[in-house]
């Protein structure tokens, strides 16, 4: 049952009535995560991959105040030309409301909304963590917190590689958050595959997803599942390369000062433009590999529920 205050499109709508498959979509990557053209048409690439695979995607946002599920392609572009919607997480979701204004939705906002609207399947690029030098700064993203208190599982390519992955791990080790890594022993490092970081509990098909997910819910655990699905290899930036290119851009935002919510869509834009345009291609190389997983599982997860006993 979806909630009163939300706008969802009728066609979300109709397959979450109709039992179909739906995937949740971010939409902060269309306002923060990629320059114009690129961002609007990295969505509607991605919208297009969840319906090629079975699903229906729901690009979630704040228009106006209005959560809003499932967005208009007219409304998509508006987001890709504007640069003054707010970038929103949990704590700031409801003041975007209450202003009645515009809002990209970060991993914790769009798991919330997603959840609000019975949605159980999210894709996304990659997930927020403890960023480097936290121990300092205790710059911790509140996706790691989200993701142990709100019931959705979320596909990403790892956590953005410009993170502190082994303490990401560590912290969700920490919160109880199941950690699935999709068809390879290490867990992904966004732009590449390989983290250096052993996955703690490995998958290989979408039944084996769809079983854990089924033994959890049998158990009445409550919280989310992150599953990650390592960038196709022949997008992927070698690991030792995109090291050299973040601690770059790392270390001029420290020089700058960028800080906050502005770190990480500065670094991705600075680390564009230090890779000549290749970590843009992957990204959207990943999120459309992210979002065709994300479909069919929610497909599957759906057959499932049509097969149980009444």
């Amino acid at each position: 049952m979806s909630h009163p205050a939300l706008s969802i499109s009728h066609e979300v709508q109709a397959a979450l009535s109709g039992g179909q498959g739906v995937v949740a979509l971010e939409s902060t990557i269309i306002t923060h995560g990629m320059p114009y053209p690129a961002n609007r048409d990295t969505a509607l690439n991605v919208e297009q991959a969840v319906r090629d695979n079975g699903a229906i995607p729901a690009t979630i946002a704040i228009v106006q105040g209005v959560p809003t599920i499932g967005l208009s392609e007219e409304i998509i572009e508006q987001l890709a030309r504007t640069d003054n919607a707010m970038k929103l997480s949990r704590a700031d979701l409801a003041m975007a409301v209450a202003q009645g204004v515009d809002g990209s939705t970060t991993v914790a906002a769009t798991m919330i909304l997603a959840k609000m609207a019975g949605i159980e399947v999210f894709a996304t690029g990659g997930i927020g963590g403890v960023h480097k030098g936290a121990e300092l700064s205790f710059d911790i993203s509140a996706d790691l917190q989200e993701l142990s208190r709100t019931s959705v599982s979320v596909i990403c390519a790892g956590a953005k590689a410009i993170l502190d992955i082994p303490k990401t791990l560590e912290v969700l080790e920490t919160l109880g958050v199941p950690v699935l890594t999709f068809g390879q022993a290490s867990f992904p490092a966004f732009w590449s595959r390989d983290s250096d970081q052993a996955a703690s509990l490995r998958v290989d098909t979408i039944d084996d997803i769809v079983t854990f997910i089924q033994a959890r819910t049998s158990m009445n655990f409550e919280g989310g599942i992150l599953i990650g699905n390592p960038v196709p290899a022949e997008h992927e930036i070698p690991r030792e390369k995109m090291q050299g290119i973040i601690q770059q851009a790392v270390a001029e935002a420290a020089m700058q000062g960028i800080a906050g919510k502005q770190v990480t869509p500065w670094l991705l834009g600075r680390i564009v433009e230090l890779s000549d345009g290749a970590s843009l291609i992957t990204n959207q190389a990943l999120i459309a590999n992210n979002a065709t997983l994300a479909a069919r599982l929610a497909k599957s997860l759906a057959m499932s529920y049509s097969d149980e006993p009444n």
